[in-house]
């Protein structure tokens, strides 16, 4: 117990979360991975893969933990030019996987730009919160050297990939709201993408097919009016076709689940949902776990965004407590959208379920996340600094330009 202690440091709640969605991602990704299994003829090996995954973010977790959180400021100095010449790259060149050109093989490795873009603008822009706060607010460039970072982002990622684009300016826009950014530049801000996002649907049933960097868009409408049919036809009403297959099988799937489930390895649904191991594994989980299961796995995530206010409200500096909050907020912000999507309640995107669906670099990605978090409550807040003084006389020097102290705190 006491090697366990030595090694899995920072705080335990955080630990605890992040073993129990490794844990039922194991569990899930052997029941759900049928059809995978079926095409190669090995029950075993996408269960082994995503276990070895994990095995290897993990060993991450650990590593990135004991860094002390100062050096994260580091991190966008090579992560912010290497996924903007990615993702330029990947809407050239990339591979095509369901109808988007959002990845890359790198010496046989896929990969998937927008994924480190994410982590990089979000470090970013709590960098530049944390640098740019006065007393009473921020410096007047701050809205402005934020919304020219996003932007390019979120631009990059847009052609190919709508959902993750609009989750990660909504991040960098609550980190705005918390970083006490003036309201009314962020009022203004919310006027100007809800129109832009209405003339974009106005004008996306006269943009020709494969127009280029505006091949995406007639799928977004069709998902859109594929989600709202119309009122005067009732769910049930509804035939199942190739446009909403995956949504009426998510929805067996949920149906079958009922209140405690089938139990795990019992699912009929995972035979005939596609991604039933990636976007619609909320639904597969369900159908196994019911629906005391599907609360569960949202109260984890659920709780890990107020953990993570708790520990932010703890730290003594500004970076660590924006940062800390942001990486909660993308987590479970894109875990909403997923449960969301399998659930019905809003239309088909492309987003995984963190940590529990199959995939290679969201899944080390977000172990990294969870490397970030935890090196934050083992440094940045008051009972850790107090903690370290005690055993080594003296504090840990913080670089003055992530110095400046929390405003939550003041």
């Amino acid at each position: 117990m006491d090697t366990v202690k030595s090694i899995l440091k920072g705080d335990k709640y955080i630990w605890g979360v992040y073993l129990m969605l490794c844990m039922i991602s194991i569990v899930e990704m052997y029941s759900a991975t049928s059809t995978l299994t079926f095409k190669i003829q090995d029950y075993l090996a996408p269960t082994i893969r995503h276990t070895l995954i994990l095995f290897c973010g993990t060993i991450g977790v650990i590593i990135i933990h004991n860094f002390h959180y100062k050096w994260f400021k580091l991190i966008p100095v090579v992560l912010l030019p290497l996924s903007f010449i990615l993702l330029v790259y990947a809407m050239f060149f990339g591979e095509e996987v369901n109808g988007a050109q959002r990845w890359l093989t790198i010496c046989g490795i896929p990969l998937q730009p927008s994924e480190l873009a994410k982590m990089a603008v979000v470090i970013t822009v709590s960098f530049i919160l944390a640098k740019k706060q006065v007393p009473g607010g921020v410096q007047p460039d701050t809205f402005k050297t934020i919304l020219i970072i996003v932007s390019i982002f979120c631009m990059l990622i847009l052609p190919e990939n709508f959902s993750t684009s609009a989750l990660l300016g909504l991040v960098c826009f609550c980190l705005m709201l918390i970083g006490r950014v003036e309201l009314i530049k962020l009022f203004k801000l919310v006027a100007v993408l809800a129109g832009f996002v209405i003339v974009l649907f106005s004008i996306s049933p006269y943009i020709p097919e494969n127009t280029p960097v505006l091949d995406r868009i007639p799928t977004w409408r069709a998902r859109i009016l594929n989600f709202s049919h119309g009122n005067d036809v009732p769910e049930y009403a509804v035939k199942t076709n190739d446009k909403n297959y995956q949504v009426h099988h998510a929805r067996m799937a949920i149906a079958n689940g009922g209140a405690i489930g089938t139990f795990p390895g019992n699912s009929r649904e995972r035979d005939f949902l596609p991604q039933a191991y990636s976007d619609f594994i909320y639904a597969i989980i369900i159908e196994e776990m019911g629906v005391v299961g599907g609360v569960v796995v949202m109260a984890l995530y659920l709780s890990l965004l107020i953990r993570a206010g708790m520990i932010a409200k703890k730290c003594t500096r500004a970076f660590p407590a924006f940062l800390i909050m942001g990486i909660a907020m993308m987590i479970v912000f894109q875990a909403i959208v997923n449960m969301s999507v399998a659930s019905g309640l809003i239309p088909v995107t492309g987003q995984p379920l963190p940590l529990i669906s199959r995939g290679g670099t969201s899944t080390i990605i977000t172990c990294a996340y969870f490397g970030i978090m935890l090196s934050i409550s083992r440094y940045a807040t008051q009972d850790a600094i107090k903690e370290e003084k005690e055993l080594t006389g003296e504090e840990t020097e913080i670089p003055e330009d992530i110095s400046a102290p929390n405003p939550n705190m003041l």
